[in-house]
């Protein structure tokens, strides 16, 4: 599975789920979304310019990704953490990633809705 993460259309995918998040798009073709390979918790950065972080955690089951989701969003308030894996269909990621968000920013997007 580490060699399809680093093959992965990121264009591609999030023109895909346009519908269930629309501004991903946009910020991607502007590059505010960074993707990076999971290096423990110790290791997250701040998002620093970026809206949000894809981290790619190749190896992780969909239950490790959910508690580590909640997890992060107990210790770090400033931000939104999801998750997502292939093995829940639909508009998952084509690998298992974690994803950090500015909680702000997040939610002013899904204000203007």
């Amino acid at each position: 599975m580490e060699e399809s993460a680093n093959n992965i259309n990121w264009s591609e995918y999030f023109a895909r789920i346009h519908s269930v998040c629309p501004w991903s798009q946009a910020y991607w073709v502007k590059q505010k979304i960074h993707i990076s390979k999971w290096n423990r918790e110790q290791n997250i950065v701040e998002l620093d310019g970026y809206v949000a972080r894809v981290w790619i955690h190749a190896q992780a089951s969909g239950k490790q990704l959910c508690n580590i989701h909640h997890r992060l969003n107990a210790t770090r308030p400033h931000e939104e953490w999801l998750y997502s894996h292939p093995c829940y269909g639909g508009h998952s990621t084509p690998v298992p990633v974690l994803i950090q968000q500015d909680r702000t920013i997040l939610e002013r997007a899904r204000n203007a809705i």
